[in-house]
């Protein structure tokens, strides 16, 4: 069952495949629309569960964005979960490496990648250039 939650310029899908809490992003993720994805996020922490974070349907993600992410991280931590991230493309996967967000999740191509455990967690590597 896949769940959504957001407004016009950002959405949250949500949907359990295999165990694995699958949250695919699609939009802007900034200041104004980042409740949709908290709420989705902290709905999702469970002990010893696995979130994957779907970012490859964001257009743009600031400061905020990654601050939810970020948070998120050391909570599920805290409860013996992982968050783990996929699909890091163009603006989005630059901001990443930039900032070094890109080191401290662990992070795959894409949803089915980490779904199947191929090739590991191994950083952005999208069309854009980015890998690695």
């Amino acid at each position: 069952m896949v769940r959504g939650i957001g407004s016009e310029r950002f959405t949250v899908a949500v949907r359990a495949v295999d165990g694995t809490v699958v949250l695919s992003l699609d939009g802007e993720l900034d200041h104004d629309t980042a409740q949709p994805l908290r709420e989705a996020l902290d709905a999702a922490v469970t002990p010893g569960g696995r979130l994957l974070v779907d970012l490859g349907g964001l257009g743009f993600c600031d400061s905020t964005g990654l601050n939810v992410l970020l948070h998120t991280r050391l909570t599920a931590r805290e409860a013996g979960a992982s968050l783990e991230l996929a699909g890091l493309r163009g603006p989005v996967a630059r901001m990443f490496r930039i900032t070094g967000a890109d080191e401290v999740f662990p992070v795959h191509g894409s949803v089915a990648e980490a779904l199947d455990g191929q090739g590991g967690p191994d950083g952005p590597n999208g069309p854009d250039g980015l890998s690695g």
